[in-house]
């Protein structure tokens, strides 16, 4: 039997089919599996951490077997890691691969930090406006108009 532990990469299957969301920043891979609900996806999901990276130096990554995002689900992404890469798989050829985009406005995906929020109280949509200064995203709620910080994310 040879040994493999002496070989310096070990390798993941391709995807056949699926999605793959590269570029995630150090620390908010898991984040990004509880904002996506993968939690108890029945294929195959891979998942690497603190995974050396030429541009970013450490980065995270995730492969998700027979599994297309939709919008909703790419600014979700978006909100947590706004360098990732999606790239979509199907008969083990990229399709598509494009860099997230943080939208202007997130409307229903997100719950207000505010327990005096009407959205909090009533059944009003949540609505929040996205800042994004190059030191940091912040969210303000359109009703209430507190502002939040990517870290205070509660997804609905």
């Amino acid at each position: 039997m040879q040994d493999n532990y002496n070989k310096k990469e070990l390798k993941v299957s391709a995807l056949e089919n699926g999605t793959v969301i590269d570029h995630i920043p150090q620390g908010v891979v898991l984040q990004v599996l509880r904002a996506l609900q993968l939690e108890d996806f029945n294929d195959a999901i891979y998942m690497g951490s603190n995974l050396d990276s030429h541009k970013m130096g450490k980065k995270g990554i995730i492969k998700v077997s027979n599994k297309f995002f939709e919008k909703d689900d790419i600014n979700k992404i978006a909100l947590i890691a706004p360098s990732a890469t999606i790239i979509e798989i199907k008969n083990y050829e990229i399709i598509r691969k494009t860099k997230v985009e943080l939208p202007d406005e997130v409307i229903g995906l997100v719950k207000c930090i505010n327990p005096k929020c009407i959205t909090n109280n009533e059944k009003i949509t949540t609505k929040f406006i996205v800042q994004n200064d190059l030191e940091e995203v912040k969210f303000s709620c359109y009703y209430c108009e507190k502002t939040m910080r990517k870290e205070d994310l509660e997804f609905l």
